[in-house]
């Protein structure tokens, strides 16, 4: 089973675009000024390197004085030379994928078949890291920071009357209330689900917490990680555009959590979960779909993916990519079945419509990768036609139970991914 399923892989597309080219370079020997085009084998052959070999690759091959480079030296030799390694070993343990050093699947889908296009929360995330200056780069691409607040929600994160949702609180109530409505939607037991938020400028405003994190990420004493702390808030303090975690790339993201069946993981204190991050409530937000409407419709995606988990609908003959856009495209449908249902959140035409559009955002084009979510357009007609299975009902009070639902959409999934191009 996975034990982790999230929403997006938005995030790790906008630095792909901007680190996988130079360290294409780098490993070519090329000239980065001729290089267009990304690969993830390069960057999955790099980090086999240490972290300072890796930061000292992409430092060649950016511009910037060397006072700079000097400076982001000092603070990267006082980082473990295996941060990377250590890493991608705890993101296997829990499920979560190193978005950075991606593991490719073979490929099993033919790009050429389907219309895939940069969405608007694509473009909107792309424009809050552009033209960084060389060290928040850095930070960003090669150092674990943007997985702190991941951390900390999975570790510390409960569901609490005192949580807030969104920067400043604005989805609180919205998503708590929304919470109590998914519970007794489906036909699964929801109650030892927590829902909690993830705050990125929370983890690094104070260091204890911080080292808290990193212990728990990477064990060792208390007084190893409070120094280490230390060494990451200097960084942070070195990169003011990254806001002290405020940046939304920081909390770009959505995800669903269970680790019932890995008595390792619950032996670490670890429990159900929906994390609902800052920065891709921020994204929609900016690109104005309806914040009734897109808060909501992330929220039950994620509880789909917890039905998913309690039905044990992880399990399919399919592999790689499809197996993953499969989870996907199942959990989209599971979320707008219940957007618009009567006993659900019973949405207006105009906000189906807001639903259908939350979903294509988070489309991708990452055909060979393992984390492929489904492209704009498969993931919003997979909304559609969840919205369309609500609408036609002859009696709008009857609801699906979870296996005929999931049943119908096993046999749609076929016409829903089918290939699109021409």
């Amino acid at each position: 089973m996975r034990k982790l399923a999230s929403l997006a892989v938005v995030a790790s597309l906008a630095l792909t675009g901007l680190i996988a080219p130079a360290l294409t370079a780098h490993a070519a020997g090329a000239d980065p000024s001729t290089t267009t085009t990304a690969t993830t084998t390069t960057a999955t052959s790099a980090a086999t390197e240490t972290l300072q070999q890796r930061v000292e690759a992409f430092m060649a091959l950016h511009p910037a004085t060397e006072e700079e480079k000097a400076k982001i030296r000092a603070l990267v030799a006082q980082l473990p030379a295996d941060t990377l390694d250590r890493v991608e070993e705890l993101n296997a343990k829990l499920g979560i994928r190193d978005t950075q050093a991606a593991e490719i699947a073979d490929n099993v889908i033919n790009p050429a078949d389907y219309q895939c296009q940069q969405t608007p929360l694509g473009d909107w995330l792309n424009s809050t890291v552009a033209g960084m200056p060389l060290i928040e780069l850095i930070i960003l691409a090669f150092t674990p920071a943007p997985l702190f607040p991941t951390y900390d929600a999975l570790f510390f994160g409960t569901e609490s009357k005192a949580n807030r949702f969104g920067v400043n609180g604005e989805y609180t109530n919205l998503l708590t209330s929304q919470m109590k409505d998914l519970r007794g939607f489906w036909d699964v037991n929801g109650s030892d689900i927590q829902l909690t938020p993830m705050h990125g400028a929370d983890v690094f405003k104070d260091v204890n917490r911080l080292a808290r994190v990193i212990r728990a990420m990477f064990g060792g004493t208390a007084e190893a990680a409070l120094e280490t702390a230390k060494v990451y808030l200097q960084l942070m303090n070195a990169a003011p555009g990254l806001q002290h975690g405020a940046h939304p790339y920081f909390t770009f993201n959505a995800f669903a959590f269970d680790p019932s069946d890995e008595p390792e993981l619950l032996a670490m204190g670890l429990t159900k979960k929906i994390v609902m991050g800052d920065g891709v409530l921020q994204g929609y937000a900016a690109i104005g779909i309806d914040s009734k409407v897109a808060p909501r419709a992330i929220l039950a995606h994620e509880y789909g993916h917890q039905v998913q988990y309690a039905k044990d609908l992880f399990q399919t003959t399919l592999t790689g990519p499809e197996a993953t856009r499969r989870t996907e495209l199942m959990a989209d449908a599971f979320g707008s079945y219940f957007m618009v249902h009567s006993q659900g959140e019973a949405l207006n035409k105009a906000r189906q419509l807001a639903d259908q559009k939350t979903f294509y955002n988070v489309g991708d084009c990452g055909f060979t990768s393992a984390s492929h979510h489904g492209t704009p357009n498969q993931r919003y007609n997979t909304a559609a036609w969840a919205i369309g299975i609500a609408n036609s009902a002859v009696d709008q009070g009857h609801k699906l139970l979870v296996l005929p639902f999931t049943a119908k959409f096993e046999v749609k999934l076929p016409e829903l991914v089918a290939p699109d191009a021409n």
